[in-house]
C-alpha cells in the first residue's frame, strides 16, 4: 500500500487534538508518508505544520489563490482546477450540493482531490481526521463520504478507539 494519507478536520479542533494531529503528522513524515490536506484552520493546519516540522512530503489543496494566505507559487500548494468530473464527484457526495454557494462548491471539490489525488485516480491509503464528538460534518464529512465509498479506512481521532486503531493500522499494514 502506498504511503499516502489524508489529514483533515474541523476548524474547531481542541488544542489537545491539534497537538496530537501535529505529532502524528511529524511521525508519519519521518516514516516517509505523503500528507494530503487542505490548508484550513484547525486540524488541516495541525497536520500540515507537523509535516513541515519534519520536512515531510505534502500535497496541500487550496480552493483558490490566497486561501488562508497559502504560499503562492509553491509546488506543495496545489490550486485545484475544477473540472466537470470533479464537480460531478463533489455533487454525488454532498447531499445539499444545489444549495451551496460557488465558494462552498470549490471547498467541496477540494475535498475530492484530498482523497482521490490530483488525477482523481490515486486514492489516499487512509484518512485521519478530527470531527466534533466523532460526528462528521462540513468539508470533513464530504471527504469521509468519499473515502467510505472507495473503501478507504477513516480514523476520527475524536474517538478514543480510533486513536488506537489508527496506530494499529499504520503498524500492521505492509507499506511500499
Amino acid at each position: 500500500m502506498k504511503k499516502i494519507y489524508t489529514g483533515i478536520g474541523s476548524r474547531e479542533t481542541p488544542p489537545f487534538h491539534l497537538t496530537a494531529a501535529k505529532n502524528l503528522a511529524m511521525q508519519l513524515a519521518q516514516s516517509g508518508f505523503l500528507l494530503r490536506s487542505g490548508h484550513a484552520h484547525g486540524a488541516d493546519m495541525a497536520f500540515e505544520n507537523g509535516a513541515i516540522a519534519a520536512n515531510g512530503a505534502k500535497q496541500i489543496y487550496i480552493p483558490w489563490f490566497g486561501f488562508n494566505n497559502a504560499p503562492a507559487n509553491h509546488p506543495d500548494y496545489i490550486r485545484h482546477m475544477p473540472s466537470e468530473e470533479t464537480a460531478k464527484l463533489a455533487a454525488k457526495y454532498h447531499p445539499g450540493w444545489k444549495n451551496l454557494t460557488d465558494g462552498a462548491k470549490m471547498l467541496m471539490m477540494r475535498n475530492v482531490y484530498q482523497v482521490l489525488g490530483t488525477d482523481l485516480n490515486s486514492p489516499t491509503s487512509f484518512v485521519i481526521c478530527y470531527t466534533p464528538n466523532g460526528k462528521s460534518g462540513g468539508g470533513t464529512g464530504q471527504a469521509i463520504r468519499i473515502a467510505k465509498d472507495y473503501h478507504i479506512p477513516v480514523f476520527d481521532i475524536a474517538l478514543p478507539e480510533h486513536q488506537v486503531a489508527v496506530i494499529e493500522f499504520i503498524n500492521n499494514t505492509p507499506w511500499e
